[in-house]
């Protein structure tokens, strides 16, 4: 890992990390930008889990926040230090989605408008972080590699067993002509 890498996303899991520990103890603070979540996501979220998963879901916006924050705790710290960063960058892209529903930029105020921007800037870092390789491959690139080398493998041995079948009927024709040329010289 490039010592760039490691700043750049240590840089930006801090705001997320900071902002969740926010939302943890003062959750009422973040209980507005909350509130679509629970309106539009929860209660179709609710009629698909089974009863014993949808029992863990928060019931308002305050309980919302706070899962919020605490994914982002957990995102945070999963970025920074590079465990599950992919994973952890997907998690923190998440959470974003509540703070971008609330704000609209066309009808909102010039500082509302900065906050839209800022958040839609976040959420693009967070995106480029969970797609980030590392300049190792990725899992499509991997998957595409192995079918490529499993089908040249697979030609590489029908192209051996075709050889080997010619090697055998070559071979059996050179003993059947040489056993011809035994029984001719036998019988004159």
């Amino acid at each position: 890992m490039s010592l760039l890498r490691f700043t750049a996303r240590t840089l930006l899991a801090s705001y997320f990390v900071i902002n969740g520990i926010k939302a943890v103890r003062n959750p009422h603070d973040f209980a507005e930008s909350a509130q679509p979540v629970v309106d539009k996501v929860l209660p179709p979220l609710k009629s698909v889990l089974p009863e014993e998963a949808a029992g863990f879901l928060p019931r308002d916006a305050i309980g919302v926040a706070r899962y919020c924050g605490i994914a982002q705790i957990v995102g945070g710290i999963g970025l920074a230090t590079g465990a599950g960063r992919r994973m952890s960058a997907g998690l923190l892209a998440a959470t974003m989605v509540p703070q971008l529903m609330t704000n609209n930029p066309i009808k909102a105020a010039a500082d509302d408008r900065a906050k839209f921007g800022a958040d839609a800037a976040l959420l693009g870092g967070v995106v480029l972080a969970a797609l980030d390789t590392e300049g190792e491959p990725g899992l499509a690139w991997r998957f595409r590699a192995y079918r490529q080398l499993t089908a040249k493998e697979s030609a590489r041995r029908k192209a051996e067993a075709a050889r080997a079948k010619q090697a055998v009927t070559t071979g059996a024709v050179k003993r059947a002509r040489g056993l011809r040329r035994q029984i001719e010289s036998a019988v004159s």
